[in-house]
């Protein structure tokens, strides 16, 4: 294996993303100094791009202004309007963007949140945590967890009276994936202190992590048209704290793993759903993931389709609705879904 990458590494020579003028195709200026400046803010969508929406009731709440975060909240209007007293499954979704780009806000995330919101049915509540490099690593996990204290004691009357709190998921996508993963094994060890919320199972897809030595779809994938490995590793150097290489456990959790890391995970009976496409150059890590986990006693749902890549949902429609089906039969798999 070590030959392999010498060969590939040595045939591909790392380009120099940050250009004659020290510009990053991600939006981002390097400094003489050293220092990163974002250039290009992403787009988001305000909240009354969907008052005219036929599927969604939407608003945003905010959490902590301190830092700028807060959640954008999604009831699905049908289920609402013909069963009002029933309440739905709360889905709190984090989005992906690589840890350094994208808002809960963006376009891009338009249609998982129209889609899985209206054919599970679930609220669904996303989070928009704060990105690095300005606030690097563990920043987002810190977000997302004083959220999750923040949904158990909110006093909003669409979370109040829609969504069952004892039925919630939590679901990241890619960086969110990261995220979410973290976020699980942390809140594993103090689940007394987040009721009434009761997260019954945690959604991985397509998982973003990482590591020093190349997988094999990592040499495979080094110059995917996606997620080219160039890429990847110049978004961990601005995601990771200072200094810390890829093997650093918030990129490369499975080097860290202990015995009896996940034995509060399964206690506590969660299930893990890791999905994805073996045509990710990140599948590798994600099925060592899955592996992992399943050998120390979790119960996991893997599911990883042939060809596909990086993100593909979003791109092609059609796989959208085959991952919401994917979900749904998870959500459902919960005894108490209709409860």
């Amino acid at each position: 294996m070590a030959d392999q990458i010498a060969q590939v590494e040595a045939s591909h020579p790392p380009e120099d993303l940050y250009g004659a003028q020290g510009f990053i195709p991600l939006g981002f200026i390097r400094n003489p100094d050293g220092s990163i400046t974002r250039e290009v803010v992403d787009p988001i969508n305000p909240v009354s791009s969907y008052d005219s929406s036929p599927i969604l009731l939407v608003k945003d709440i905010p959490v902590n202004p301190s830092k700028n975060t807060w959640v954008r909240v999604f009831l699905p209007k049908e289920p609402i309007k013909s069963s009002p007293d029933k309440k739905l499954p709360l889905l709190i979704y984090i989005h992906g963007g690589g840890l350094i780009k994208c808002s809960a806000a963006h376009p891009f995330f338009d249609d998982i949140y129209s889609i899985f919101a209206a054919d599970i049915p679930a609220v669904i509540l996303t989070i928009e945590y704060r990105l690095a490099p300005e606030h690097r690593l563990p920043a987002a996990y810190e977000d997302c967890l004083e959220v999750l204290q923040w949904i158990k004691n909110s006093q909003d009357e669409w979370l109040t009276q829609h969504a069952d709190l004892s039925n919630s998921f939590i679901f990241g996508n890619s960086a969110g994936g990261n995220i979410a993963y973290h976020v699980c094994l942390i809140a594993s060890s103090c689940v007394d202190d987040l009721k009434p919320l009761n997260i019954k199972g945690v959604i991985l897809h397509q998982p973003f992590l990482g590591g020093v030595k190349r997988t094999e779809s990592e040499l495979r994938g080094v110059n995917d048209k996606i997620l080219p490995q160039a890429v990847v590793d110049i978004t961990w150097e601005l995601a990771l704290p200072v200094g810390a290489d890829r093997d650093h456990e918030f990129c490369n959790p499975m080097l860290s793993v202990k015995l009896g890391q996940f034995d509060a995970i399964k206690g506590l009976g969660w299930k893990i759903l890791v999905a994805g496409y073996e045509g990710d150059p990140l599948s590798d890590r994600q099925v060592e993931l899955a592996k992992i986990l399943e050998e120390s006693g979790v119960e996991v749902v893997a599911k990883f389709d042939k060809g596909g890549y990086h993100g593909i949902e979003f791109y092609e429609l059609p796989k959208m609705k085959i991952l919401c089906d994917v979900v749904k039969k998870f959500v459902e798999s919960f005894a108490n879904v209709t409860a």
